[in-house]
């Protein structure tokens, strides 16, 4: 390995500097928030809009779940748009969609017409999920660049719990999410128009935050990426010398430009992206976003009351806000690798109590409930497997997908990585109700500790350690990871 793939840490006290990367990286997760936001404030109102407009159960998880097609599309263009037109602009873009999706959700005529919404919505937050860890992993010094992209995830997280907490106050105060609420409409239409005010500080902010230095590069702006980097990084870092190193990998790509190209000889892609791709996949198939879309539902199985329910889903989220605290404070310190493994162990331990739990179940379908004490013990697990996601696997992924993917492919692979972790989801989200239906609980609590144990052997093999090292030598970090495994 080269010595400029060393990993590099920053010397000195460069917190004045680190503090305009810090600013720049929240105003950026403010997609992050959004993301949040708009994918779990359908949890609250799952149970109205299923009434409202008289659906089963099949076309209710398909209407909970449709957004996540939007997403995937989103992912997999946000990418390509951010290359060719810069991060800002696309950030706006997303801006404009989810407050389309807001409006248009909010006022929603029937099932069909809150579907397209909900897949506007879902483009917005493919954008988001993609340029989002690319601008925070190229405006940031490598020694804090971590914990700056675990705040995407932290900002998921705010959004999952003020979508929740605003589901809530509208069901609760309303008397349910099915009466009238403000201005006669009712509580679940409230719950998508709140979304609007999100949406426009995010657009203020995508108008106000620089480009990007490494667009900035590729655009022939020179000046500006110096200028920008000179912002962010400390006094002991040159942006200069940045600067010649971003041009130096640019230069790289076009006299490799096939290589550019995602194109490989596994399968048809390179191994680093199906690398990224799997990553994203068990990200999601340990279902994390069966506790937030149906949180609310699930709850009610283990006889909460409606409003109780719509509590503990809130706290569920104050949970996962926490623990993601957790993450940001330790993956520049002890690693990214170390991390993942431990959160995939603990997933599978909780996930198989809860299936256990669940085997004590009565009913059928909708009406499923649990006695004490299993009651109590599936909702213990369900948090702590909230722990141990929010700790690892939520933040961690991100942050490896902002910076695994050598330069010349990076928002390319990024998006396709994005793109395959929406579907996954969309997968997850849409099985669960039938699988409830037919099943009940245990089986499909059962399924996402299986996967959760398999993604421990899949990180313990395949995922590089890339705490400390420069975006430009990534690369390196990837060959150095294979060769290690090999021997």
């Amino acid at each position: 390995m080269s010595q400029s793939a060393q990993p590099r840490q920053a010397r000195g006290d460069n917190s004045a500097h680190h503090r305009k990367a810090i600013g720049l990286s929240v105003a950026a997760a403010v997609g992050g928030f959004l993301f949040g936001f708009d994918s779990s404030v359908i949890n609250g109102a799952v149970e109205a809009i299923e009434g409202a407009f008289g659906l089963s159960a099949t076309l209710t998880g398909f209407a909970v779940a449709v957004a996540l097609l939007g997403c995937a599309v989103g992912a997999w263009l946000g990418g390509r748009l951010a290359d060719r037109f810069g991060r800002t602009r696309i950030m706006l873009l997303g801006a404009v969609l989810f407050l389309a999706s807001g409006v248009g959700s909010g006022f929603a005529f029937g099932v069909w017409d809150l579907i397209l919404w909900r897949i506007v919505g879902g483009l917005g937050i493919g954008i988001a999920s993609v340029i989002t860890p690319a601008y925070i992993a190229e405006i940031s010094p490598a020694a804090v660049r971590g914990r700056l992209a675990s705040l995407q995830q932290l900002a998921i997280t705010l959004g999952i719990f003020a979508a929740l907490l605003s589901d809530a106050v509208f069901a609760n105060t309303a008397g349910g999410a099915s009466e009238p609420s403000l201005l006669g409409l009712d509580a679940w239409r409230w719950m998508f128009l709140v979304s609007v005010v999100p949406a426009a500080v995010y657009g203020i902010i995508a108008l106000r935050i620089p480009e990007s230095p490494r667009y900035l590069v590729s655009a022939g702006r020179r000046g500006d990426a110096v200028e920008v980097l000179r912002s962010v990084l400390g006094p002991d870092e040159d942006p200069e010398t940045r600067v010649a190193e971003i041009e130096r990998t640019i230069r790289s790509d076009k006299l490799l430009a096939k290589q550019a190209s995602l194109r490989g000889p596994a399968l048809g892609l390179l191994p680093i992206v199906w690398v990224g791709i799997a990553l994203s996949v068990f990200q999601q198939f340990v279902g994390i976003n069966v506790i937030f879309y149906y949180s609310t539902t699930l709850w009610q199985t283990v006889g909460f009351t409606e409003k109780d329910s719509f509590t503990a889903s809130v706290l569920t989220a104050v949970t996962n806000v926490l623990v993601t605290l957790i993450a940001i404070a330790l993956v520049d310190k002890v690693g990214r690798r170390p991390i993942l493994l431990v959160g995939s162990a603990g997933m599978a331990v909780s996930l198989g109590v809860m299936a256990l739990a669940f085997t004590n179940a009565t009913g059928s379908g909708d009406d499923i409930s649990l006695t004490s004490p299993w009651g109590p013990v599936a909702l213990v697990a369900a948090n702590v497997f909230v722990v141990f996601f929010g700790a690892t696997w939520g933040p961690v992924t991100w942050v490896l997908l902002g910076e695994m993917f050598p330069n010349r492919i990076r928002a390319a692979a990024l998006g396709v990585a994005a793109a395959a972790q929406w579907i996954a989801n969309f997968l997850i989200t849409i099985s669960f109700p039938p699988m409830l239906d037919a099943f009940g609980p245990t089986i499909p609590y059962l399924l996402y500790a299986i996967f959760a144990a398999i993604s421990f052997v899949f990180v313990l093999r395949l995922i590089p350690e890339t705490k400390g090292v420069e975006l430009e030598d990534m690369g390196d970090v990837r060959v150095r990871r294979r060769r290690d495994v090999t021997t």
